[in-house]
């Protein structure tokens, strides 16, 4: 039932037209334009920057108040504390889990961690040298062809299974492209290590030389991975959302949103401020950029600050700075000369009146760049991490999607081309 109603008048319709008004729990109203087809008429949104193409109770963002919400959690709150694999609960399931819920959910979580040990063999069809996105495509997509079992989309038990099974090996699937990156024998997850800590033990021990994993690296990539969970309707999870409006199994829906999260206007962002900072080279050259980065005329941006969603402040950078500097004093790496350039660059951000007064603040991308460099993480490998941190917040919606009366995606189009023409001759 309509809220409210808004009235049309377009020329060439004699009729005025009523169209209903839906009041969401947070955020601008939603007018109802469905019935505009059957009057011959579409509406015009390049990029749907203006059109809400789902109900969701999953994420809410407001981004000129620095407002993000998971299930109506405030992302610094979960930040400060929970942890990775509750939040992911959360996202799925849509309450925080109890003490036993939350026990049941991470050890069914470690029950997955190991692939199909014929999976393995996929990578030998893929250069070494290849990107770590265009194998991670690749390998996700191809566990539809080991895990057909639970592929049964409208049977909510399937969907579960999928759901854990897809969180439980994102970490194993890109530690494995890592280590074929740079000819390493593959590491098996281990059990009683937790998310966090076995991504990095598959990133950084080898059979010979298994070492103790940082709990401070651990923590923080445990907070990286929550900070990237989700995201609301962006670009990665409409193209899961659309493809699985075909009735596409999970496997290929999370690998659509992987290509899609490859685009460096979306998840390369952190793997920008590392070659930002190469470019800058020095401390001595930081005030020639900055004057480049406020000369309009001059193609250089700088990376990692603002944000297009955020206007003043992104929420999840606050809790990713204070994660900055712990990671930073446990590896002893103020020194190093990019990281150097990046805390001046950031006290420059914060202190400039020109980024002040623009709202170009230090964002999520910036510090997670400065922490995965710090703890050895190559920049090709950032966008998986960002792929693996979201991918609880895209199976999300894809089963919000799945679990409602959806409808196959079908954008519309202003043609602009030749009318009907007759062939010559």
């Amino acid at each position: 039932m309509a809220d409210k109603k808004a009235t049309l008048k377009v020329d060439g319709i004699e009729e005025t037209l009523e169209l209903p008004v839906y009041e969401g729990s947070l955020g601008p109203d939603v007018v109802d334009v469905r019935s505009l087809s059957g009057k011959g008429l579409f509406t015009y949104d390049p990029g749907f920057m203006s059109t809400a193409a789902t109900e969701s109770k999953i994420t809410y963002i407001d981004g000129a108040a620095g407002v993000l919400l998971h299930r109506g959690y405030p992302i610094d709150q979960l930040a400060e504390k929970s942890d990775y694999l509750e939040t992911c609960y959360l996202l799925l399931h849509g309450e925080l889990p109890t003490a036993q819920e939350k026990e049941t959910f991470v050890n069914t979580i470690k029950n997955h961690t190991m692939v199909h040990e014929q999976l393995s063999h996929f990578f030998n069809g893929f250069r070494r040298d290849a990107h770590p996105m265009a194998v991670m495509c690749g390998v996700v997509g191809a566990l539809s062809a080991f895990y057909h079992d639970s592929l049964d989309i409208h049977d909510e038990h399937h969907r579960v299974v999928s759901a854990h099974r897809l969180i439980a090996k994102m970490p194993t699937l890109a530690a494995m492209v890592y280590k074929y990156s740079i000819g390493q024998p593959f590491m098996y997850p281990r059990n009683e290590l937790s998310y966090s800590e076995n991504f990095l033990h598959m990133m950084f021990n080898t059979p010979c030389d298994e070492k103790k994993i940082s709990p401070v690296l651990a923590k923080a990539m445990d907070r990286i991975f929550l900070l990237h969970a989700d995201h609301e309707q962006n670009a990665s999870t409409s193209t899961v959302r659309l493809a699985g409006s075909t009735g596409a199994n999970p496997f290929a829906c999370i690998a659509s949103g992987i290509a899609a999260l490859w685009g460096p206007a979306h998840g390369g962002a952190n793997e920008a401020v590392l070659n930002m900072l190469t470019e800058i080279g020095d401390e001595s050259n930081i005030d020639k950029f900055i004057a480049k980065a406020k000369d309009k005329e001059d193609p250089f941006r700088l990376m990692g600050f603002g944000h297009r969603v955020y206007k003043n402040f992104d929420p999840r950078a606050k809790v990713m700075k204070q994660t900055c500097d712990e990671v930073l004093a446990e590896l002893g790496m103020e020194d190093d000369p990019l990281l150097k350039i990046a805390m001046k660059l950031e006290k420059i951000a914060t202190e400039d009146e020109y980024f002040v007064k623009r709202g170009l603040y230090p964002n999520v991308d910036f510090y997670s760049g400065i922490i995965l460099k710090a703890i050895g993480i190559p920049t090709e490998m950032f966008t998986v991490i960002f792929a693996t941190g979201r991918t609880p917040g895209w199976i999300a919606h894809w089963n919000e999607m799945i679990s409602s009366d959806y409808r196959i995606g079908r954008p519309r189009q202003l043609y602009t081309g030749h009318p009907k023409r007759d062939y010559p001759g």
